[in-house]
């Protein structure tokens, strides 16, 4: 599993102009990426990390301060455009395989008792967020 975390100030995310999930004060957006050999023990330690790293001001984390998470499926984090000029997508697990790891995904945060709000799997959607502050960070899986 890949995920890209970014602090923000607030963030929503749409579906054909309706916001179907949104953070209204400081927290992660999550983008999620999920490859075909993605099981429980790969959602157990992300969901962990995600709770528990220490990226919100003052090295506080969400597990810290209660901060919520949006997450958002993102297959294209497994492109890989090494080659020639169109990426390639092999490595991204197929929505029948990478859908139920998502909402595996969501739901130990949620075990952690993390708030998570939630983009819809599949959908064509637009994420508006606001930056808090230039934090980003790239996490895979071990």
């Amino acid at each position: 599993m890949r995920a890209v975390l970014q602090r923000v100030s607030s963030a929503s995310v749409s579906v054909a102009g309706e916001v179907v999930g949104a953070l209204d004060g400081p927290g992660l957006v999550v983008l999620l990426g999920v490859t075909h050999d993605d099981g429980p023990a790969e959602v157990e330690w992300l969901a962990r990390k995600v709770r528990d790293v220490r990226i919100l001001r003052e090295e506080r984390s969400v597990g810290d301060v209660g901060a919520p998470v949006l997450v958002v499926s993102q297959f294209t984090l497994y492109g890989d455009a090494r080659k020639g000029r169109r990426p390639t997508w092999n490595a991204a697990a197929p929505g029948p395989v990478s859908e139920p790891v998502y909402e595996a995904f969501c739901a130990e945060l949620e075990k952690l008792g993390v708030a998570v709000e939630r983009g819809i799997f599949g959908a064509d959607m637009a994420v508006s967020l606001v930056n808090d502050g230039p934090v980003t960070l790239l996490l895979e899986t071990p």
